[in-house]
């Protein structure tokens, strides 16, 4: 019998949830084959099983894992585990993870089945209708789903999961019991043009691990704030030249990636890590930058800021994937800064959350036109944008980040 653990997936985890197992309890694997698919904030990453056998559930759906328990175990034999088997120490129930008294999750070889197990239905389906999930029947109703759609799916069993990806695909259809406005918008049963219970959206996976970062990030890290005004008309004159220069884009954001790395030698607690009370600094500068393109939020991570075409190279391919969500896992770890940006037009102020396992994120805003008063006593306009800098004041002081900021724009210019 060999067990498969969950090894560490990334620094700013401590645990991650199960959201979808690749093979069936009890079912036959080879080595290799991906057996479940782990959540993280960053990813999604699947698990592979280490030898052939047959594969028996530890960690039941849709629950929190820490690294080093237990997920499944693979015998020799087609018989799920002894009842009597230890659960996957640091396992909980997602919808309990804070609960106390809960200390793991039940094998599911148990008599409890897992959330998105089928049940054993009072009605058996009609020939050729596929078998849905409780949880992914909720979410039918609540988004007015049919059976008929999830049949042409073309599935055995539905999950959760792929009613979620049906919602998105299609665009989220009328809830159960509405009909939709002639503006597009929906109207509930009962609600009568106003007021009344709103239908349910259920978040990406994108959208679930931002939010546990940022629920991370607010109850574990005391942020402080500063910004600072920067004239960036000579930066986005600079751009044109640097562009044909190194023939790759070049804009504010692969300026600043190259401005803030260079500053590690100089402020080297702001690319550090919290460890109780000692600060880990790190070897290299390692600046995430966040993109946003329609497909979720994603932090990419450049990783070598030696030259500008490298950055320039880096950012161009990370744009690309960030239409589609398509990052491997190497491109969304190892930050240890953040860069955010919020160049959307007439955006003057950010504050960013920290990302857990850094100590700042940097946040550019959108250029905006000011009248000042020239030397010469002439009216004139220049090109400035919000800087700030959200930090972890455990290490880092509101000294220390005007310090910062000011070095940042001296690099700059």
């Amino acid at each position: 019998m060999a067990d498969i653990r969950v090894p560490k997936l990334n620094n700013n985890d401590t645990e991650y949830l199960v959201v979808e197992w690749l093979v069936e309890d009890g079912k036959p694997v080879q080595a290799g084959d991906p057996v479940a698919v782990l959540e993280t904030s960053k990813a999604a990453d699947e698990l592979e099983a280490a030898e052939p056998g047959h594969l028996h559930h530890v960690a039941g759906l849709n629950t929190w894992i820490a690294p080093g328990a237990v997920l499944a175990r693979i015998t020799p034999e087609a018989v799920p585990a002894s009842a009597g088997a230890p659960v996957a120490s640091g396992a909980v129930p997602a919808a309990s993870a804070g609960a106390p008294g809960i200390s793991g999750a039940v094998p599911a070889s148990t008599s409890a089945a897992s959330p998105d197990t089928p049940a054993a239905p009072a009605d058996v389906p009609a020939a050729g209708a596929p078998v849905v999930t409780d949880p992914a029947r909720a979410l039918m109703d609540a988004l007015g789903v049919t059976v008929a759609q999830v049949t042409a799916l073309g599935l055995p069993i539905v999950r959760r999961g792929d009613v979620e990806r049906l919602a998105e695909s299609a665009g989220t259809p009328p809830a159960t019991g509405g009909h939709a406005r002639a503006d597009g918008t929906h109207e509930h049963a009962g609600e009568a043009g106003s007021g009344g219970a709103a239908g349910t959206h259920p978040l990406s996976r994108v959208q679930r691990a931002v939010a546990r970062a940022v629920t991370t990030s607010h109850g574990t890290i005391p942020a402080a704030y500063t910004a600072v005004k920067f004239d960036v008309g000579p930066l986005l004159a600079r751009t044109r030249g640097l562009s044909r220069e190194v023939r790759r884009p070049v804009g504010l954001a692969e300026l600043f990636v190259q401005a803030v790395a260079a500053l590690h030698p100089a402020f080297p607690l702001f690319f550090a890590s919290v460890d109780g009370d000692r600060a880990r600094p790190a070897e290299a500068p390692r600046v995430g930058v966040t993109f946003d393109m329609g497909q979720g939020l994603y932090v990419p991570v450049v990783h070598d800021t030696g030259s500008l075409r490298e950055i320039a190279d880096t950012l161009m391919r990370y744009r690309l994937a960030a239409t589609e969500g398509d990052f491997r896992e190497r491109d969304l770890t190892g930050a240890n800064i953040a860069i955010t940006l919020h160049t959307d037009a007439d955006v003057i102020l950010a504050i960013p959350f920290v990302f857990p396992g850094t100590v700042c994120a940097l946040a550019i805003t959108s250029p905006q036109p000011e009248v000042v008063l020239g030397e010469d006593g002439a009216v004139t306009t220049r090109t400035v944008a919000n800087i700030g800098l959200a930090y972890d004041h455990r290490l880092i002081n509101g000294r220390d980040a005007a310090l910062f900021l000011a070095a940042l724009r001296m690099e700059l210019h």
